[in-house]
């Protein structure tokens, strides 16, 4: 049987392309090769602008290596018979001619946005479906209604690339959520395309595809605005590391690969919030008030004596004055500077009245050089030392906020605003490890205290003293072997370690008071006022993509007009509505907003994109766990695609993974510790599966689920769970009711 015309002629194009690629990307090696070949040596300045081109050629290869699956997915032809071919990168060949046109660029916008009442020049736009290189489909629209038969007249309101969109729809999920550079809806694209000026909130229920427009339009800031966001980068931040590493492939798979991903558990350099989280302790914790608390805190660490103290230094008895104390805090108050920093004029001042206190004990006037004597000597008194220490401690936010926690009086006193029952909820032990809800009260203490420049002048001094011992020992060296051609300087530096070039998000990570270009929240119905303050303290400019869903939100029962307007204030954002859910089968979709409604869920309106047979089915059994897994048996993928998910409460999680054991279905289920993505059962909680989807869901007793929490805003919080985890299937969700 003959081949398609249409797929033939479309093959011989992906093939070039691909040639293309593939010689690009031997270029691209070589040129690395050669880089990294270079010696050693050199200038500074040539050392670094050898990094500078390594670093160049290793992202442009680590983009060119990502964009391998769908390079070239579409195509459309102008009124001039122009044919512009549409792909994941732009490509051009050796003469610089265009030959593949990046998804992102204007000349692309058509392909997304046009339809038959506003062709933009266009009269027909084609899908191309591959597998791996192997095109194996061709899906056309005529755009030009002149031209249009009345069949294809009737289609005007069908979604774009329908057969691509519900082909992909079909796919079985692999544990990575892959991209929707082909299928992009108008919708959709309106979305990614917006301005980055200002805040937009992008909301829409479950499977509206909020996070897969996001990470494009992330992907696209990045491709339009490259000058601005090179050097500052953008930051997305997720609700788990689970969902993280879901999502680690679409941004490379769309050429882009120096963007910051993390949650607000790990936000902070330096910390790791592995303790699990409290509803009642993240609510607390999370109110606006909080800032205030921890700055009385810090004002707890700038205190006076109850009376003048009486010191002996250099032979001499000095008085520390109360009033001179409170006097020099003032000062250094003045300075509007953090904590740690002001203490620097706090000690300077108080150095200098007792300077001038023992200058006067002694008689006589000092010259400049005696007086910087005293107030050296006075700096290292260890008498001085512990008074001011005692008046203006030097404190890391670690520190600030586990005393805060840990020492109820102290807690009383800067947290008066809180009631007798909330204080002691967010009570902890001394050394405990701290939440993701700590993270930004160490980041509001962080700001309000500064660095604590002693360390660095300790690292700063250790780092003379290492250069100090290698030059010595390099004079030795050469000494011995008499040479002399060799400075010892010269060998000294190549045992020092060199600075360490780091990428662009490494810098970033590694520095708490990074500010980037802009940021993307996924889940943000779940952030408190105090995340707020700590995400807008990295965004400067308030450009930001603000993705959520109020039904989702457990535990502050999110409501953007009070949040955004507090956060942001008053009309600096806008709203950007998804309302087709293009994951979850229609009759599932209804169900979970009933039951979503019910509780009180403010549900967000939308309509499913498709029906399928026996996508709900409920189970009721005595021995349910027993049941689930004997579902999940039947139902699990066989291959490498395909992903179902058995959801519960943590209890009973755990009593199907004990079913489970060793029997069968356990070599497809992951070990405890690993990524459950990663194989084709998954086992989690309600709240670990937000973010995901899989092909099939089975739910275990979800009355449990509706009973996770205690506390205010615990119906609210189980039926969010509960809405979140019916939502996830793409194909068929299992409700497994527990029989009396």
């Amino acid at each position: 049987m003959s081949q398609d015309p249409e797929i033939a002629a479309e093959q011989a194009l992906t093939t070039k392309l691909y040639q293309r690629l593939d010689q690009l990307r031997r270029q691209t090696r070589k040129a690395l090769d050669q880089v990294q070949k270079a010696r050693a040596g050199g200038s500074p300045q040539n050392r670094s602008e050898r990094d500078a081109f390594a670093m160049l050629h290793q992202n442009r290869l680590s983009q060119l290596e990502a964009v391998e699956e769908r390079l070239y997915f579409g195509s459309i032809l102008t009124d001039q018979d122009e044919k512009r071919l549409i792909g994941r990168i732009g490509l051009t060949n050796a003469d610089h001619a265009a030959l593949l046109t990046d998804w992102r660029a204007p000349a692309a916008e058509p392909f997304y946005q046009a339809t038959q009442a506003h062709r933009l020049g266009i009269k027909r736009r084609r899908h191309i479906t591959t597998s791996g290189r192997a095109v194996t489909a061709v899906e056309d629209e005529l755009l030009d209604l002149a031209a249009a038969s009345q069949s294809e007249l009737s289609q005007a309101d069908a979604l774009s690339g329908e057969g691509a969109l519900m082909a992909a729809l079909a796919a079985g999920r692999t544990g990575k959520m892959g991209d929707i550079v082909a299928t992009i809806q108008a919708e959709q694209d309106r979305i990614i395309r917006s301005s980055p000026q200002g805040a937009l909130v992008v909301q829409g229920g479950p499977g509206t595809g909020k996070t897969a427009v996001a990470l494009h339009r992330a992907a696209y800031l990045l491709y339009t605005n490259r000058e601005r966001l090179a050097a500052s980068g953008v930051l997305i931040v997720g609700p788990s590391r689970l969902f993280l590493r879901y999502i680690d492939r679409v941004l490379p798979s769309l050429g882009e690969t120096g963007v910051v991903a993390t949650t607000m558990a790990d936000l902070l350099p330096g910390i790791t919030a592995s303790a699990p989280e409290d509803p009642v302790q993240t609510q607390i914790k999370g109110l606006a008030v909080m800032a205030k608390v921890i700055r009385r805190a810090v004002r707890e660490r700038q205190r006076l004596p109850r009376r003048d103290v009486a010191i002996r230094v250099l032979g001499r008895k000095l008085v520390v004055r109360r009033d001179e104390l409170d006097a020099a805090q003032a000062a250094a108050r003045k300075t509007n500077q953090p904590h740690n920093k002001a203490r620097v004029a706090f000690v300077s001042n108080m150095l200098g009245r007792l300077a001038t206190q023992l200058e006067q004990k002694l008689g006589s006037n000092l010259t400049d050089a005696s007086r910087a004597e005293i107030v050296e000597d006075l700096r290292t008194s260890p008498e001085v030392r512990t008074i001011l220490n005692l008046c203006w401690m030097p404190i890391g936010p670690q520190r600030l906020v586990s005393d805060l926690l840990s020492k109820s009086y102290l807690l009383q006193a800067c947290a008066k605003e809180l009631s007798a029952s909330q204080r002691r909820a967010i009570t902890r032990p001394a050394g405990q490890p701290w939440s993701a809800s700590d993270v930004p009260l160490l980041d509001e203490a962080a700001e309000l205290l500064g660095q604590d420049d002693s360390a660095a002048l300790a690292e700063r001094r250790l780092d003379a003293a290492r250069w100090a011992q290698n030059l010595q020992y390099a004079e030795e060296v050469l000494a011995m072997h008499g040479i002399n051609r060799v400075r010892g300087v010269t060998l000294a530096d190549r045992f020092t370690p060199t600075e360490v070039h780091m990428t662009l998000a490494e810098k970033a990570s590694s520095d708490r008071q990074w500010t980037y270009g802009h940021i993307v929240i996924d889940e943000a119905q779940e952030l408190t006022p105090m995340d707020w303050r700590c995400l807008l303290r990295r965004c400067p400019s308030r450009s930001l993509t603000i993705v959520g869903d109020p039904g989702q939100a457990r535990f502050v029962g999110t409501h953007w007009e009070s949040v955004l307007d507090q956060a942001l204030g008053r009309g600096r954002w806008r709203m950007a509505p998804l309302t087709v859910n293009y994951r979850t089968p229609g009759a599932v979709v209804r169900t979970a907003q009933r039951m979503a409604r019910r509780a009180g869920l403010p549900v967000s309106e939308d309509t499913a994109a498709r029906e399928l047979d026996d996508a709900l089915v409920r189970i009721q059994a005595r021995d349910w766990a027993a049941k689930a897994i004997e579902l999940a048996g039947d139902l699990a993928p066989t291959g490498t695609a395909g992903r179902l998910a058995i959801v519960g409460t943590p209890a009973d999680i755990a009593k199907v993974r004990a079913g489970i054991g060793h029997g069968q279905l356990a070599p497809r289920v992951a070990p405890p510790g690993q990524n459950p993505l990663d194989y084709p059962v998954a086992l989690l909680t309600a709240a670990q599966t937000k973010g995901l989807e899989f092909d099939t869901v089975i739910i275990t007793r979800p009355d449990q689920i509706l009973r996770t929490y205690r506390g205010k805003y615990a119906e609210l919080a189980g039926a969010a769970d509960l809405y979140v985890a019916m939502t996830r299937p793409t194909t068929k969700l299992c409700l497994v009711v527990g029989q009396a």
